[in-house]
């Protein structure tokens, strides 16, 4: 269910600074990477179907997703994917990934976006039972002996033949139990994106889409409810990014 934040959002100067500012619900961020020839970002801490609902319908023309999978790794207190000797985690964990989205985000999606790529579809195909021939696999590089997912699958709205990207998940300094890396979105918007155009995130978590979508040269539109989360993915993308902003 959707547990919609109030709609108070404040406008921030293209050089503020985000790791000084606190976390509000609404807060929309823009200007981080808002100079020549690189994309744009508008972040608000709030729910993402109030998000969507202010927008027309094709407002986006891409939406690249990963919502709750329903699997409970939000709450994976020992660490799930870590290897034997690893030190914990020292993220938040949480119960946000209890129940994956209901049918109604779908919908929703669907109505503001033209093309969709979802990550862990075949968590909850039920929720959104539509054909594709294009299904993404991300090969995370592990042996078939781990007991955690060795592969995560994303559903597109494309027609066009399946596809497989190779990158290690393992990050220095995660600041989310699901981070994923910068390099497979990168990935996913040198194929399936072009500069310039506009797309939505409707689950900001880390902000690796959001870094990569700066490099790119997209505009991203993005939301994450949780307000410790986002202040961690806004303080990272302005970290990510600052050495390209600061001379443009």
């Amino acid at each position: 269910m959707s547990h919609a934040r109030p709609n108070n959002m404040e406008t921030y100067p293209t050089d503020f600074a985000l790791e000084q500012e606190p976390a509000l619900a609404g807060r929309t961020d823009k200007g981080v990477g808002s100079g020549p020839s690189l994309g744009g970002l508008e972040a608000t801490c709030e729910d993402c179907m109030a998000l969507m609902a202010r927008y027309p319908d094709k407002h986006f023309d891409l939406a690249i997703v990963d919502p709750p999978y329903g699997i409970n790794v939000g709450d994976n207190k020992s660490g799930m994917g870590r290897r034997k000797g690893d030190a914990k985690a020292t993220y938040k964990m949480g119960d946000w990934d209890a129940v994956p989205p209901p049918p109604e985000y779908f919908a929703e999606l669907r109505r503001v976006s033209r093309n969709q790529i979802i990550w862990g579809v075949n968590h909850f195909i039920s929720a959104m039972p539509w054909n594709s021939p294009c299904w993404i696999i991300w090969d995370k590089k592990f042996s078939n002996d781990v007991s955690f997912a060795a592969v995560e699958m994303a559903w597109t709205s494309f027609d066009s033949t399946a596809k497989r990207f190779e990158c290690h998940p393992l990050q220095p300094d995660r600041i989310h139990p699901t981070q994923k890396p910068v390099a497979l979105y990168q990935w996913l918007l040198a194929n399936y994106a072009t500069p310039g155009q506009r797309i939505l995130d409707t689950h900001l978590g880390s902000g690796s889409h959001a870094i990569a979508a700066h490099y790119f040269g997209a505009h991203l539109t993005a939301c994450e409810i949780d307000a410790d989360y986002y202040a961690a993915a806004m303080a990272r993308i302005q970290r990510e990014t600052a050495q390209t902003t600061l001379f443009t």
